[in-house]
C-alpha cells in the first residue's frame, strides 16, 4: 500500500495529499458506492419496504401488537450497536475489511428469514422471523455507519447528493417494478410455497451482488488524522459536550428524533389499507411499487437541492410531505387515493433518509464524523424501536387514525424545529474555509 503521506510534515500539506487521493480515485469509488447502492439498497428496500414485512408478520401472527413488536425489534438491535460500531471505526486508518464484514453479517438475516418460510411454520418460524430481524437490525447499526463513514471519505461533498440521487434513481426503478412483481407472482402465486421467502430471497441476492461490486472496486484514502482509540463509555461522555458545543446539531438531533416518529405508523400503512380495500398480493404489490417508485423519481430532484443548498432543505420539504401523504392516507377509501398516498410516503422518505444521514456529516470536525453519525442513528434507533410496538397499541387501543395523528403532530414539532433553530452547516463552512 502507497503511503501518501511519506515525506509530508504540515497539517495543510496532509490535507492535501488526502484530497489528491480522493479526486484521483473518485471515478472508481464513486462507480463502486453506486453499484451498491443501486444493487445492494435495492434489496434492501424491497425487504424493509412497509409492505412484505409488515404484512408477512401479520399473515403469520394476525396481530397488530405482533408487527409492531417485530419491526420494534429490527430497530432495538440497531439502538446501542452504532455506538459501538463507531468506536471500532474512529481510531482506523483503513475500515473497508471491517465494512465488508458487517455488511456480510447483516445479509445473513435476510438469507435465514428468506430460508426458515420454507423450512419452519407456526410458532417456530415466527419466532425466527422474529428473532433475524432483531439481528438484522443489531448489525445495520454498525454497517450504517461503516458505509457512510466511507461515503464521506471518499465522495466530495458536493458531489454526494447527485451520486445518491442517480443511484436511488436506478436501484429504486428496479426495486419497484421487482415489487410490483413479487407481489403480483411471488406472494400471489405463492412460489415454490412461501411467496414472501421467495421475495426475501430475490433481496437477499440483490444485496450480496451489491456488497461484492463495492469490495472489488472502491479504494479507501487514509485520512490525514484519525482519534485515539477510546473504550466506549469514554466515548458516550462526549456526547453531551458534542452537543452542547454545536447547537445546530443539537436542535437537529431533536428534530430528527419527532421526525422519526413516523416510524411509529410504517408498519401499519399497509395493514390499515387492508381493513378499506381488498389486500392481495396484487394490491401489495401495487402499493409497494407506488412507494418504491416515488423514492425513486423523488432521489434525482433531492440530490440536486442538496448539492446547490445543502442538506437542510430537503429535510424540511421531506417534512412537509411526510405530514401531507399522512392525512391523505387518513382519509382515502380507494386503491388509487391510496397508491397516492404511499406514492407521497415514499418520495418523503427518501428525502428524509437522504437528508438525515448526510447533514451530519457536515456539522464538525472529521475526525469526529463516525461518533456523529453513531449518534444520530441511536437516537433514531431508539424512537423507531419504541415506535412501533407504541403505534401498535395505540392501534388495538383506540385505532389508526389516532395513531396516524400523533405521528403527524411530532412531524410538526420537528418542521418547526428544525425552520427555527437549525441552521444550514455548509454555510458555516464556507465561511470558516
Amino acid at each position: 500500500m502507497v503511503d501518501i503521506y511519506e515525506g509530508l510534515k504540515t497539517e495543510d500539506e496532509r490535507e492535501a495529499a488526502y484530497e489528491k487521493f480522493v479526486w484521483q480515485n473518485l471515478k472508481r469509488n464513486y462507480t463502486g458506492h453506486f453499484l451498491h447502492g443501486m444493487l445492494g439498497m435495492t434489496g434492501f428496500r424491497l425487504f424493509n419496504a412497509p409492505t412484505f414485512i409488515p404484512a408477512y408478520l401479520h399473515v403469520l401472527s394476525g396481530s397488530d401488537v405482533i408487527v409492531g413488536l417485530g419491526l420494534g425489534l429490527q430497530q432495538f438491535g440497531g439502538v446501542v450497536s452504532p455506538i459501538v460500531g463507531a468506536t471500532l471505526i474512529e481510531y482506523r486508518k483503513h475500515v473497508l475489511s471491517l465494512s465488508m464484514w458487517l455488511g456480510t453479517m447483516m445479509r445473513i438475516p435476510i438469507l435465514a428469514i428468506a430460508l426458515a418460510g420454507w423450512f419452519l411454520d407456526g410458532t417456530a418460524l415466527l419466532a425466527t422471523v422474529m428473532f433475524f430481524l432483531f439481528v438484522l437490525g443489531l448489525f445495520s447499526g454498525p454497517q450504517g455507519v461503516a458505509f457512510q463513514f466511507l461515503l464521506a471519505k471518499m465522495i466530495p461533498i458536493s458531489w454526494r447528493g447527485r451520486l445518491q440521487g442517480l443511484r436511488n434513481v436506478t436501484g429504486g426503478l428496479i426495486a419497484a417494478v421487482l415489487s410490483y412483481f413479487a407481489g403480483e407472482y411471488l406472494v400471489g402465486g405463492n412460489f415454490l410455497g412461501n411467496g414472501y421467502s421467495a421475495t426475501f430471497m430475490v433481496a437477499f441476492v440483490l444485496t450480496s451482488m451489491g456488497l461484492t461490486a463495492f469490495g472489488f472496486l472502491v479504494r479507501e484514502p487514509e485520512p490525514p488524522s484519525v482519534r485515539p482509540r477510546m473504550r466506549v463509555r469514554d466515548r458516550v461522555r462526549d456526547f453531551l459536550p458534542m452537543l452542547k458545543n454545536d447547537k445546530d446539531f443539537g436542535y437537529f438531533m431533536v428534530a430528527r428524533t419527532f421526525a422519526i416518529t413516523n416510524r411509529v405508523a410504517a408498519p401499519f400503512y399497509i395493514v390499515y389499507a387492508a381493513q378499506t380495500i381488498t389486500l392481495s398480493g396484487t394490491t401489495i404489490g401495487i402499493l409497494t411499487f407506488a412507494y418504491l417508485i416515488a423514492d425513486t423519481l423523488a432521489s434525482l430532484g433531492w440530490g440536486y437541492l442538496a448539492d446547490k443548498s445543502g442538506f437542510r432543505a430537503p429535510f424540511i420539504i421531506a417534512l412537509v410531505l411526510w405530514i401531507v401523504s399522512t392525512i391523505l392516507l387518513m382519509g382515502v377509501s380507494t386503491l388509487p387515493f391510496f397508491a397516492l398516498a404511499f406514492f407521497g410516503l415514499g418520495a418523503a422518505n427518501s428525502g428524509y433518509q437522504m437528508s438525515a444521514q448526510n447533514i451530519v456529516f457536515e456539522f464538525g470536525h472529521r475526525d469526529d464524523m463516525a461518533m456523529r453519525l453513531a449518534l444520530s442513528n441511536t437516537a433514531e434507533a431508539s424512537m423507531s424501536t419504541i415506535g412501533p410496538l407504541v403505534g401498535g397499541l395505540i392501534a388495538a387501543a383506540f385505532g389508526y387514525l389516532t395513531m396516524f395523528g400523533v405521528t403527524v403532530a411530532c412531524e410538526v414539532i420537528a418542521l418547526i424545529v428544525t425552520l427555527m433553530y437549525v441552521n444550514e452547516p455548509r454555510k458555516r463552512r464556507l465561511v470558516q474555509h
